[in-house]
């Protein structure tokens, strides 16, 4: 079966063609191509749009705002999202970091969506075209049961201070796909853990926050005895899958220690 390619100048144009039958959206393509390529039959139909407005990247003290088709290279050269940075850099090589949209790493399955999970960490919300804004936490719950004329158009969140980390642990250095991936916003006041995110991706089959270790943080020492609860609970509510990249075991295995190694770091 062949496949045709619509381009659209305008997102809300994108977003009617949308509504027809055997039609799929591409951004840059990295999740789409394969898709076609390992032979998906649920679409005869490419989408696309050029519309500018989905790549800006606007940024200020009040917030920041990353349009669906921005690529994870724009996200490495903005001077004021240097804290993405290593997020971005952990999807794929060069070539594929060129292509890779915002808006796509929030359907990228796992051991994929490492970008995800850092914008999960910063409690982003996420704009869909005709449906407003929503918590990414519950955009990635609902993503599967989305309308398929639902068109992401933005993600939005607070710039953080210096408290935002992120950690992919890989076994294919620099581009492999995920065992691990962490990102972690960490304040403090006075000696002690005032408020804590922490997301975790490849340990179910979306990004998901790890709020029992979070809980257990608030109000401890980020010392070695301080973190020790939250290790353990950050093991609770998780089902991470077993694949060619790592078990299910020892992904479990393994959560404790890199988080460990990250907040303490």
């Amino acid at each position: 079966m062949g496949l045709s390619l619509q381009t659209y100048p305008t997102a809300s144009e994108a977003q009617s063609a949308l509504a027809a039958s055997n039609v799929r959206y591409m951004g840059g393509g990295t999740l789409v191509v394969r898709a076609a390529n390992e032979g998906d039959l649920s679409f005869s139909t490419i989408v696309r749009t050029t519309d500018p407005a989905l790549s800006e990247i606007e940024t200020s003290e009040a917030g920041v705002r990353i349009g669906a088709s921005a690529t994870m290279g724009m996200v490495l050269a903005h001077p004021q999202l240097s804290y993405l940075a290593p997020a971005a850099r952990a999807v794929g090589g060069p070539a594929v970091r060129n292509m890779a949209t915002v808006g796509g790493n929030l359907f990228a399955p796992a051991p994929y969506g490492d970008f995800t999970v850092a914008l999960l960490a910063l409690e982003a919300n996420v704009s869909v075209a005709g449906s407003g804004e929503m918590a990414l936490e519950t955009f990635l719950q609902e993503r599967e049961g989305l309308d398929p004329s639902a068109l992401v158009t933005a993600v939005s969140f607070a710039p953080p201070p210096d408290s935002f980390r992120f950690l992919k642990i890989s076994r294919v250095h620099p581009k492999g796909a995920a065992v691990l991936t962490i990102a972690t916003d960490i304040r403090e006041e006075t000696g002690s853990i005032a408020r804590a995110r922490i997301a975790l991706g490849c340990m179910a089959d979306r990004a998901i926050r790890a709020r029992r270790a979070e809980a257990a943080l608030v109000g401890r020492p980020r010392t070695q005895e301080g973190i020790a609860p939250a290790l353990a609970a950050a093991l609770e509510g998780i089902d991470p899958p077993t694949d060619a990249i790592a078990s299910a075991w020892y992904r479990r295995e393994v959560l404790p220690v890199h988080l460990g190694r990250l907040l303490l770091g």
